[in-house]
This record gives structure tokens, sequence and C-alpha cells, in this order.
């Protein structure tokens, strides 16, 4: 008996700690690592773009330095916090900048939902672009990387408005959204067909592109993620899981309200994404084009990045392939994502 009952205390100061543990974090004001330095930025701003005011994260070693803009994915797949995780290198050449998009993760607050649209956020991407380059090094230009879904919007705010960028870099780029669907799905079903997985099977037999709802998409998404036709360097990317959990740019109210955004911003905007059809859309672009394309990424399929690389009339057109990755290259190469950077697109900004 006095074994349980010392059990129960010891399980009750637990509790007690685990309790106070959360409420202390509930309290706690979103932050991020300081650099050293004079010149050194590492702060998170609100900033007000189309009316709204939005959260950005700026780390880097020198202020003069370029800007490099990261466009996260999803719609709405926020992950500031995961930002310093791949950025140390980048961080002593560029002032980089991740920026929670309109409707997603400590910009969620103050969306109206019926006036979200692919237009909307790529006028904020703009607007934000605009602010950028006239506060940091640069020359008034900065460097523009797209992320899946932010790869949308990235290749739209680079056509319609070049002057602001030195270079473009598609990250797991979206090229049509249809075929992006058709080619995913029959990767995917022809992967279970080899593995003679037939709870797969019966599964994706119940559906097929267009999907008719979201969790749709989702059972889809769920069979290439266990497939690795999504991460396909699944170890390494595993890491990233103690920033998105408990990474200091985000509080804990935002982490509780980030599947509520990011499902809100899914409904708002996957409409339009299935539309995009790049190859007819944008025929050329004035800026220099790098694609970062994982070998095994069938999220975005790579067929589609190579067909439009092949068509698209730009200053310099460059598939940069990452033999270890799926769809998240910071993630699963990490090393690799930010050398690339530094020597490919870094020298387009001098």
């Amino acid at each position: 008996m006095r074994v349980l009952k010392w059990f129960a205390i010891v399980f009750a100061a637990l509790v007690s700690l685990a309790g106070l543990a959360l409420g202390l974090l509930a309290l706690r004001p979103a932050s991020t690592t300081p650099i050293a330095g004079a010149a050194a930025i590492a702060a998170l701003e609100r900033v007000e773009l189309g009316g709204v005011e939005q959260t950005l994260l700026l780390r880097g070693r020198d202020r003069g330095n370029p800007v490099l803009l990261y466009l996260h994915g999803g719609p709405g797949a926020a992950h500031l916090p995961v930002g310093p995780f791949y950025s140390e290198k980048l961080e002593e050449e560029f002032v980089v900048t991740h920026w929670d998009q309109r409707g997603a993760g400590a910009s969620c607050e103050g969306t109206v939902w019926s006036e979200l649209s692919v237009a909307r956020v790529v006028a904020d991407t703009i607007e934000l672009s605009e602010h950028l380059a006239g506060r940091f090094g640069g020359g008034g230009k900065i460097v523009l990387l797209g992320h899946s879904w932010g790869s949308v919007i990235g290749a739209l705010a680079v056509q319609q408005r070049p002057d602001l960028y030195h270079a473009y870099v598609g990250l797991g780029q979206l090229v049509h959204g249809r075929r992006n669907e058709e080619l995913s799905y029959e990767w995917v079903l022809a992967e279970a067909r080899r593995r003679g997985d037939e709870e797969a099977l019966a599964e994706l037999a119940a559906i097929s592109p267009p999907y008719a709802t979201n969790d749709e998409l989702g059972l889809q998404r769920t069979w290439l993620s266990s497939y690795g036709g999504s991460i396909y360097a699944a170890e390494r990317a595993e890491e990233a899981l103690w920033p998105i959990l408990f990474g200091p740019e985000w509080t804990l109210g935002t982490r509780l309200s980030f599947p509520s955004c990011f499902t809100a911003s899914l409904d708002a905007l996957w409409d339009e994404v299935e539309t995009i059809d790049f190859p007819a859309q944008i025929p050329r672009l004035e800026v220099p084009i790098f694609f970062f394309t994982g070998r095994h990424d069938w999220n975005t399929p790579f067929p589609l990045v190579e067909e439009w690389a092949a068509r698209l009339e730009a200053p310099h057109v460059e598939i940069v392939w990452f033999a270890e990755s799926g769809h998240m290259i910071p993630v699963e190469e990490v090393g690799a994502f930010q050398e690339a950077l530094i020597e490919k697109v870094l020298p387009r900004t001098r």
C-alpha cells in the first residue's frame, strides 16, 4: 500500500509539473534566438499587408546582405519555427525572411476567409517584396523562393513584378494543378500494386482525381507519404519535428489554432490551385529561374517540372536535382539545400 501511495504522490506531482509547464508555455511570447553582431538581425515582426497584420521572421548576420524571402507551402502550411533549422549557413549570406501568409500560422487572426484568393496572396507577396527590397541590401531587389503552394504565388509574383527580384527559386514547383494530381495518384496506385498492398488498393479504388473532398485528397497524400513519395529521407526530416512542436517562434495559441487555420486556407484556395496551368499561363519569365527538385518527389511530380523547364523562356533556367529528397528538400538535405542557394543563386544578386 505504501508503494501504491508513493506512486500516486509521484504521479500527482508529475501531472502538476506538466500543468505548470503548459501554463508557462501558454504565457511565453514568441521569440527567436539572437544573432551576435551590430549588423545582425534576428527578429519577429508584424507588418501590414493588404490591410491585415501578418508575421515575419527575419534572420541574418548582416542587414546589408540581400533578402531571401521564403514562401511556405500548403495552402496554410506555415512553419515559421522550422526556418532556423535549415538556415544557419544562409543567414551568413542573406537576410533570410520567413512569412506566415494571410490565413496561416501566426497570421491567421483577422483573416476574412471569403476574401482569401490566389490573387490576394500574390498581392501580399508583392507588397512584402517591395517592403523588404527597400529596407535591406540587394540593390532594391530580393531573391524569391516558393515551396509547393508557395511556388504558385511565387511564380505569379515574378511574372507580375520581375523588377523586384534577382532570381526565382521554385522548390517542389507546382506546374499544372490537374495533371499534378493525376500523376501523383497514378504513382501511388502503381506503388501499391508493386507492394501488393491490398488495403491501399481498396482505399485508392474509391477515389480518383479531381477529388470530391479534401478528405479524399488527404487519403491520397497519406499513402503517398507512407511510400516515400512526399518525404523520402524520413529519418532526417523527423529532426524538424522538434521546432514545429517547441520552437520559440510560435506561441502555444498559434500551435493550437494551426489545424483549423490550415483547413480553412485549404478550403478557400484549393479549387484555384487545381486550375493552375503554368506552361500556358507563364510561357516566359524575365528573371533567372532555378527549380530545386527532389528525385523522389511525387507530391509535385518532377516530370512536370522537367516539361515546363524545357519550354519556359527566361534569362536562365536550371533544374537543381536533389538525389536523396522528395518534396521537403530543406529538411531532407539540409546542407545541400543551403549550399545550392549560396553557390548557384547568391551570385545572381551581385
